[in-house]
């Protein structure tokens, strides 16, 4: 396969990224409108706008603060292009829960928002990181050379972890595991959503460890940072797992 995939149209050519992408956005928000009729939802449409506009600021800020802080020897390059030119799933999964908690905050809201979220999140990012995967070497989501016999390469000539395919293994496996779970117990309001933060930040936190990205002195990156700054926001889910679900009445 040749990278970066694109798809002609005529003389023309779109990044299959950008279409895979834009799609994660749309396909993501009809699967969150579905599920959101098929079941009761104790927030109002109104607020309901508003938590997702304070979402959708909190992520876009998120990721790209931590896009562009990702490689201190590149602050020098700060301006509106490299901004929009770098963004992060980790800053944008934790900027989108700060832009919520203060929207609920402003509007008096308690009831957990994210429940809603946490499969039409599964299925977006496992499209988008299949547009990753095509991108190839232009995305920078790829890993460390590698041996193993799964490796690709992605147009240098060196062989690598596809940690992009890795990631779309996790959401898929995640996806499956909170669906089998829940045929047997109940999540608490808010402990869907927390499982899956807090179990997405400790895989980020480990596949930093064979993607090619700046470690500081101490041997950690700025995302596995972030992600133990998030884990330690969520540190009942480690402490008081029993508080997180209750087994299904079958009576």
């Amino acid at each position: 396969m040749h990278y970066t995939v694109n798809i002609f149209f005529g003389n023309q050519s779109v990044p299959i990224h950008f279409l895979f992408e834009t799609a994660a956005f749309f396909v993501g928000y009809r699967y969150y409108t579905y599920l959101r009729k098929q079941g009761e939802d104790l927030i109002s449409s109104k607020n309901r706008f508003f938590i997702l506009i304070g979402a959708a600021i909190g992520a876009f800020l998120g990721s790209h603060l931590i896009g562009i802080f990702e490689n201190p020897t590149f602050i020098g390059r700060l301006g509106i292009i490299y901004f929009m030119g770098n963004k992060t799933i980790v800053g944008g999964l934790l900027g989108g829960l700060i832009g919520v908690e203060l929207t609920k905050s402003k509007l008096g809201v308690t009831s957990s928002s994210g429940d809603l979220m946490v499969y039409p999140i599964c299925l977006a990012m496992i499209i988008g990181r299949t547009g990753c995967f095509f991108a190839g070497l232009d995305d920078g989501t790829f890993g460390i050379a590698s041996n193993l016999p799964w490796a690709v390469n992605f147009g240098d000539g060196i062989n690598r972890h596809p940690t992009n395919l890795y990631e779309i293994v996790f959401w898929v496996g995640l996806w499956a595991t909170l669906c089998l779970f829940e045929r047997k117990r109940t999540f608490a309001n808010g402990a869907r959503f927390k499982c899956m933060m807090v179990s997405y930040l400790v895989f980020r936190f480990f596949i930093e460890f064979i993607k090619p990205v700046y470690f500081f002195s101490f041997g950690l990156s700025l995302i596995q940072l972030v992600c133990i700054a998030g884990i330690l926001y969520y540190y009942k889910v480690f402490i008081y797992p029993q508080n997180l679900s209750k087994p299904k009445n079958y009576a």
